[in-house]
């Protein structure tokens, strides 16, 4: 068992920045990430290089490509990596854990073919290309520009953009940037490359429907309003090998509630949030959030409140260092305020998808682990489920391996307006528990024979 003072779960932006700022006051910091320290296509190449210069040279023990499966109140953390499993305890615990696409879904979107953003830039990330020679790319929010300009550098053709948005909408997001140099040339250059590419950009449409069209995929296009509710009687469509799809994202609260810190429902933010002050400290003694987890919005907004929240994690633990710790953390804090304006921005960008829920089909499946539709959640709810945690023990929407990480969000939305709750906070969320991800039984055990089982001595008679 290794101990440390500070361990962060999340090694995207966020969470570099916080083991970094962490570990730079003199404390001994771990951090865990599933992935190899990579952040994905959308994230500018000279923060990767740099942040993983700093991490390699610095005093931060890395755990990449290790998925941790357990947290207890004691921040000892449980996960299995390429060596098998790893376990560690900590003073504090500074969650970054990022956030997870939504998919509201549409008849069809469970097909193969039929991917998410987030799926997309790991195949982008991975393999360079999309599968299959064109892809329709849909839903709101910042990524759509991303996927697609990703998509036809790397050779791809996109068929269309479908954005629940409009124009005037991404212009305001746009002059949102002027201040931050990094992000506004990343969109600018993501506009340029469709733009060359001729690709159609059909704001204010959605996905209605997909199916298989020969060996490719044939997706149902309907005109919405600012909400996001159908107005089209004649939909068209458009034919793809793949369609890419996102509606914003839900932060990744399954830790901060798998440890019961406080939470509120927050639309702009995306869903749950834990409730946390400036400084990133949750109503946990020495548990803290960074970066998306918090609803924060961009690679330089989340890693500049990751190196805030890891000065704050620092100063807590260590009264000594007050002083030169508490000049650092005014100049982060300052930074910190200057991306409210592209968070607010961008959250815009993602509004439209919530009148959309009240266009899903009667038998479009909800839960596509344990292929659960929309009418058995109706139902459930007409037959008296009031809380998301009866509603799952009814219909087991949120059983399957991603435990409500993809549906929750959805089947909490039509809870609430199937009931007629005020809010979401009353309808609540799918309650955490270990294991936060999926883990084989060897990769816990290990590899050993009989002989190495050990055999308690006989008891006496």
């Amino acid at each position: 068992m290794s101990e440390f003072d500070v361990i962060v779960i999340g090694g995207g932006p966020a969470g570099s920045h916080a083991a970094l700022s962490t570990a730079s006051a003199g404390l001994r910091v771990a951090l865990f990430d599933e992935h190899d320290g990579d952040f994905g296509p959308t994230d500018p190449a000279g923060v990767r290089d740099v942040l993983a210069d700093d991490l390699v040279s610095g005093t931060v023990t890395r755990f990449m490509s290790h998925r941790v499966w357990g947290v207890t109140g004691a921040y000892r953390i449980d996960a299995v990596g390429p060596e098998g499993a790893v376990h560690c305890t900590a003073r504090a615990l500074i969650v970054a854990t990022g956030s997870t696409v939504r998919i509201v879904p549409f008849e069809g979107w469970t097909l193969p073919g039929v991917i998410s953003l987030e799926t997309a830039a790991t195949e982008i990330r991975s393999q360079g290309s999309l599968q299959g020679r064109s892809t329709l790319v849909a839903g709101c929010g910042p990524w759509l520009a991303a996927a697609a300009a990703e998509t036809i550098e790397h050779g791809g053709r996109v068929s269309a953009i479908v954005d629940l948005a409009d124009g005037a909408e991404w212009s305001r997001a746009l002059r949102a940037t002027a201040g931050h140099q990094n992000l506004r040339a990343q969109s600018l250059r993501w506009r340029r490359a469709i733009r060359r590419s001729g690709t159609p950009w059909l704001d204010r449409c959605h996905v209605i429907h997909a199916e298989r069209a020969g060996e490719g995929l044939r997706a149902t296009l309907a005109r919405c309003d600012a909400a996001g509710r159908a107005l089209d009687a004649s939909p068209t469509t458009v034919s793809a090998d793949c369609i890419v799809v996102g509606h914003g994202s839900i932060p990744a609260t399954e830790i901060t509630g798998l440890l019961h810190a406080r939470h509120r429902y927050s639309r702009e933010a995306g869903g749950w949030i834990a409730v946390a002050d400036e400084l990133g400290r949750t109503s946990r003694a020495l548990l803290y959030v960074a970066g998306d987890v918090t609803g924060t919005t961009g690679t330089d907004a989340a890693a500049t409140q990751g190196a805030l929240v890891g000065l704050a994690c620092a100063l807590d633990l260590d009264a000594a260092a007050a002083a030169p710790l508490r000049g650092r953390i005014d100049a982060a804090r300052r930074s910190v305020r200057r991306c409210v304006g592209v968070r607010s921005a961008m959250a815009a960008l993602m509004a439209p998808w919530s009148a959309r829920v009240d266009g899903i089909a009667a038998g479009t499946i909800i839960c596509r682990c344990e292929a659960v539709s929309r009418a058995e959640l109706d139902a459930a709810c007409d037959a008296g489920a009031r809380d998301m945690n009866q509603l799952k023990a009814w219909t087991r929407c949120g059983m399957g391996s991603c435990q409500g990480r993809f549906c929750g969000d959805i089947a909490g939305e039509l809870l609430m307006r199937r009931t007629g709750a005020p809010s979401r906070e009353m309808v609540g969320r799918f309650t955490p528990r270990m294991p936060l991800r999926p883990v084989t039984l060897d990769a816990l055990t290990g590899s050993f024979g009989y002989d190495d089982i050990p055999i308690p001595a006989a008891a006496p008679l």
